[in-house]
């Protein structure tokens, strides 16, 4: 008996509504089954297949985040020392975010062609050479060997930002945003340990006779190592592969042209919709969090204290992830898109009105910051894998990463060109501009049917 996928089997009921086969196609989806490496599964045998992947999933996303989050300020500052300039310091976050955009598309390409197991660990491993070169780089002093590390640890967040997506190959669609938000919330630990691990990973490098700084990095080789390893032996069967392995036996062909991809997402307003909702609540997160510090170190603030406010932004982005999937399967992608984008706003009248020393203020401003971030994430993810067709999927995943992360990296480039000839309240009022625009239009959206 031919098993179709719950994803083919509703777009193809509704392209045949109006006659017999439609109705055949209705009676088998209440029917479903999945089959997993050739052998049909129990619809409880694919939700502990599901559970595994997931569980997997936020594995590989703690120890990623541990290896990219403490590389963060590591990079700066030793672009700094190797350059002599605080100017430049920045450079090294902006190769980074560089890399992961350049690496969604290829990264979307191998999913196409081999699975999540193979475009993940590609990822992964990438960002692992990444970090071999910044120890080198910052060794040595050597700029270009820095740079060129930074850039390619970027893939390593590429990896990060597509697993989101893998949580959601095998979901049903009544739960799809709550298990695309548990493998973002995986990111919390990681996000808050990996720059807490700077002072013993320092004196680990130093007692191989290396600067302390470079100590985040051979954190980073080792964890995305890790991650590698739990993808390799884990993340099977191949959630992609495997909602898919079905698609083809239907006759459903996986389009690969990344042309197709963007006249696709054209033709498809909620699509076009939930890839701006990501890319410009990026922006402003980016824009207006990067900035925070510069504004708070214009008076005697400690850093102590700029580290406990971007904490609290950190909590805000990642802790109530499970919620907001929770709201989003209940709600709805658009409603929760506008709760994001009222949060959005909130964060910078409070953030925009707040004094430099006012890290209460500010505190609450990022908390909202980073809630708002999340908020148009989860749902805008899950808003666009269910508004565009199966077979198109990853590659618009693809574009929607390398999107979201281009605007990232002009947002920061554009919030210190603001912040040079205006204020940082001047920055949060440019930043609102987007996030009104974001909320009108989200009210000509009309929801996908499912």
């Amino acid at each position: 008996m031919l098993l179709i996928p719950l994803g083919v089997c509703r777009k193809y009921t509704r392209s045949c509504a109006n006659d017999k086969l439609g109705s055949q196609v209705r009676v088998l989806n209440a029917h479903l089954h999945l089959r997993l490496d050739g052998v049909s599964q129990s619809p409880e045998q694919v939700d502990r297949h599901q559970s595994r992947v997931v569980k997997t999933l936020i594995t590989t996303q703690v120890l990623n985040g541990v290896g990219v989050a403490g590389t963060v300020a590591a990079g700066s500052l030793l672009v700094a020392s190797i350059t002599d300039s605080e100017t430049l310091a920045g450079l090294a976050q902006t190769f980074s975010v560089l890399g992961a955009a350049a690496m969604a598309l290829p990264l979307a390409r191998l999913t196409n062609r081999g699975g999540r197991r193979l475009a993940l660990s590609a990822g992964l491993i990438t960002g692992l050479i990444g970090s071999l070169f910044a120890i080198v780089g910052g060794s040595t002093e050597n700029i270009y060997f820095m740079l060129l590390g930074s850039f390619l640890v970027g893939a390593a967040s590429a990896s990060g930002y597509q697993a989101r997506f893998a949580a959601i190959d095998l979901a049903t669609p009544d739960n799809r945003a709550k298990q695309l938000s548990l493998v973002v919330w995986g990111s919390t630990i990681g996000a808050v340990t990996g720059p807490n691990l700077m002072e013993p990973s320092g004196r680990i490098a130093e007692n191989f006779g290396l600067p302390s700084l470079v100590g985040p990095y051979i954190v980073s080789a080792i964890t995305l190592g890790l991650a590698v390893i739990v993808i390799f032996l884990f993340l099977r069967p191949d959630p992609y592969l495997t909602a898919h392995k079905d698609a083809h036996a239907a006759g459903v062909v996986i389009k690969k042209s990344f042309k197709e991809t963007f006249a696709h997402i054209k033709s498809h307003p909620a699509a076009l919709f939930a890839i701006s909702s990501i890319a410009i609540g990026h922006l402003v997160m980016v824009a207006v969090m990067v900035m925070t510090p510069v504004h708070m170190k214009h008076v005697d603030v400690t850093l102590q204290i700029i580290g406990l406010v971007i904490s609290i932004h950190v909590l805000g982005m990642y802790a109530f992830s499970p919620i907001v999937g929770s709201l989003t399967d209940k709600l709805g992608a658009i409603r929760v898109i506008q709760l994001g984008v009222a949060l959005l706003l909130v964060s910078t009248v409070v953030s925009g009105t707040a004094a430099a020393d006012n890290a209460i203020q500010l505190g609450i401003g990022l908390f909202f910051l980073g809630l708002g971030w999340s908020f148009t994430l989860i749902a805008g993810s899950t808003l666009l894998s269910e508004s565009v067709d199966d077979q198109m999927r990853p590659s618009s995943q693809g574009t929607s990463d390398l999107i979201m992360n281009l605007m990232g990296a002009a947002g920061g480039a554009l919030a210190g060109l603001i912040i040079g000839f205006l204020n940082y309240g001047w920055l949060c009022y440019f930043a609102s501009l987007p996030v009104i625009v974001l909320g009108i239009w989200s009210y000509r959206i009309k929801r996908p049917v499912a």
